[in-house]
């Protein structure tokens, strides 16, 4: 099991539950998301955290997450939409995190049954495009989960038409920043078409898009300080 900046698999379940926290609140408190949504992060090969079933800006240093097998069925009272999570996990043996939310911009885009393509360099890293799940309704049960996983493929993230997106990382701090940075992508690709020169707008190619997506520098953690600065958990890491 390999280590990562953030946290390692393996880990004493207090060190997963705390980064988990962290990670539902930094989307819930930096407008990446509201009411709805979760976080989850992989345990080991059998099973993984996910937050507690509230608005993710609310959760407190006292509410504890459930340990979902990724294989059976969900545990009672986890969110039926995290049978998504159980998919991923299942055929992605690369992604350790998992955030559900709802980016603004991201779904007014794909009303446009459009996801984001690498025009700026957040976008890089969902070079080509962001693959769409061109179906609005909510996902509850398993074999729409894995089609959901299938389309996914292995893409950093999926987008749902008018229904939010999933972001995937090596560790769920790395899944926050890729909403961080799908959303700023979306922000752009709006911005181009409300422009009505959306030729003369220039997007990577693939070698470019391939060279910028970097995960040196700390470029991955500077985010996440930048998303979780003041978080009341954050001595605790």
């Amino acid at each position: 099991m390999n280590n990562t900046e953030f946290g390692y698999l393996g880990e004493d379940i207090s060190a997963t539950e705390v980064r988990v926290r962290m990670a539902a609140r930094a989307l819930g408190c930096n407008n990446l998301g509201h009411a709805y949504g979760h976080v989850s992060a992989r345990l080991d090969s059998d099973s993984f955290l996910v937050c507690a079933p509230k608005p993710m800006g609310l959760i407190t240093p006292e509410d504890e997450g459930t340990v979902v097998p990724i294989e059976g069925p969900l545990p009672d009272g986890v969110l039926g939409e995290v049978r998504c999570h159980q998919q991923i996990y299942k055929r992605r043996n690369d992604v350790n995190g998992i955030a559900r939310t709802f980016l603004r911009n991201v779904m007014t885009l794909s009303t446009f049954q459009r996801t984001p393509r690498p025009r700026i360099g957040f976008a890089s890293y969902f070079a080509p495009a962001p693959p769409l799940w061109d179906d609005p309704l909510l996902l509850r049960d398993d074999e729409t989960a894995k089609k959901l996983a299938h389309t996914l493929g292995n893409a950093r993230a999926i987008v749902m038409r008018g229904n939010g997106c999933i972001l995937t990382g090596a560790t769920v701090e790395e899944a926050i920043v890729m909403a961080f940075y799908l959303e700023e992508a979306a922000t752009t690709e709006l911005a181009v078409m409300a422009s009505d020169q959306e030729d003369r707008s220039l997007v990577y190619s693939d070698e470019q898009a391939k060279a910028r997506a970097v995960s040196s520098g700390q470029i991955f953690e500077r985010m996440w300080d930048f998303l979780t600065h003041g978080d009341p958990e954050g001595n605790k890491r």
